[in-house]
């Protein structure tokens, strides 16, 4: 099927129609295939805002201005909006219009905290800030006239306190301060005095006292040679003590220690020799039977040696029987009974 040309240029003529209806949109700032809502604001001033200004949410441009329509006693303006669909604003938010001379005039949505959010074409509470100047007087301004004003008060006050002094009956009390003030300066002059008779180079105090001080200083001069040998004996001291092995000799008496704690622990341990005869009391009793029996036979020897002794000179053999008792001067002696 052959297309005629005029078919082709009215084809064309569409297409750029199209093409500069889709620029025109693009260049206010309408984004093309976004589902959007429109949202309406009333404002008795709108501070130089336009069509196609954005609109901001907490810093982030959300839409854009698509119009504004004025009442005819230009009380009233009605300013429609577009923003993103997909965003949910709550019914409580307040879009504010907000001016600024080094850019372009924008409304900023503060955001509420309402559970039920705005529907397309709903009517949005408004507010406007103000303008850039205004916002620079009050911040700078304002504090500073207030700084004036406190200062202004402080200074009425002080004026009135002034005025409070000098009254009559301050005025005694001045007076009377003065001659307080005589008095003390009377008592410096005598404290002065005393004060310069203490501080006399021949007479005074301290003149008395730099003499003692300047008599041991050549005391000390004089006997220099003195402190001096005294100082090189505490250091000879100090290097032999620092020379000495004080460590190694402290080990050795740690040794030492040691040593005697595990012999008097093995003394007290009854299982060993030594600590048996310490403890048992049973060497001692065949120790003392021993040297009682010994006793006996010595005894018994030193009274009838015949019995142990046989010459025919002594004459016939004993025939007593042995003893078995200790004599009597032995009985001191510590036997067993």
């Amino acid at each position: 099927m052959k297309i005629n040309n005029e078919t082709k240029v009215g084809i064309l003529g569409i297409v750029s129609i199209s093409l500069l209806i889709i620029g025109f949109q693009f260049l206010k700032g309408n984004k093309l295939f976004t589902k959007t809502m429109t949202l309406y604001a009333q404002y008795g001033d709108i501070r130089g805002l336009a069509a196609s200004n954005p609109i901001i949410i907490n810093g982030l441009q959300v839409g854009v201005v698509n119009k504004i329509e004025n009442s005819k006693d230009m009380r009233k303006m009605l300013v429609t909006f577009s923003i993103h669909k997909n965003i949910d604003i709550p019914d409580n938010s307040i879009a504010h219009i907000n001016p600024n001379p080094l850019t372009i005039t924008k409304i900023e949505i503060k955001l509420g905290d309402a559970k039920s959010f705005l529907k397309d074409k709903d009517t949005i509470n408004t507010d406007f800030s103000d303008d850039f100047l205004e916002n620079i007087i009050n911040s700078k301004v304002d504090p500073l006239l207030g700084t004036v004003k406190s200062t202004v008060s402080s200074v009425d006050s002080i004026l009135m306190q002034a005025q409070s002094v000098l009254d009559i009956e301050n005025r005694r009390n001045l007076a009377l301060s003065m001659k307080n003030l005589q008095a003390i300066s009377s008592s410096l002059v005598l404290a002065s005095k005393s004060l310069e008779s203490v501080l006399d180079a021949k007479q005074g105090t301290l003149g008395k006292t730099l003499d003692h001080v300047e008599k041991i200083t050549k005391n000390l001069d004089a006997n220099q040679s003195k402190v001096n040998q005294t100082i090189l004996n505490v250091e000879k001291t100090s290097e032999q003590l620092a020379s000495l092995d004080l460590k190694k000799t402290l080990q050795q008496v740690n040794q030492g220690l040691q040593q005697l704690q595990n012999t008097l622990t093995k003394l007290n341990n009854k299982e060993g020799s030594a600590g048996l005869l310490m403890s048992d009391t049973s060497l001692y009793r065949n120790l003392t039977a021993t040297t009682n029996k010994v006793n006996v036979l010595l005894d018994d020897i030193r009274v009838h040696p015949g019995r142990y002794i046989n010459f025919s000179v002594f004459g016939k053999k004993t025939k007593q029987p042995p003893l078995t008792n200790p004599l009597p001067d032995t009985l001191q002696a510590p036997y067993l009974r």
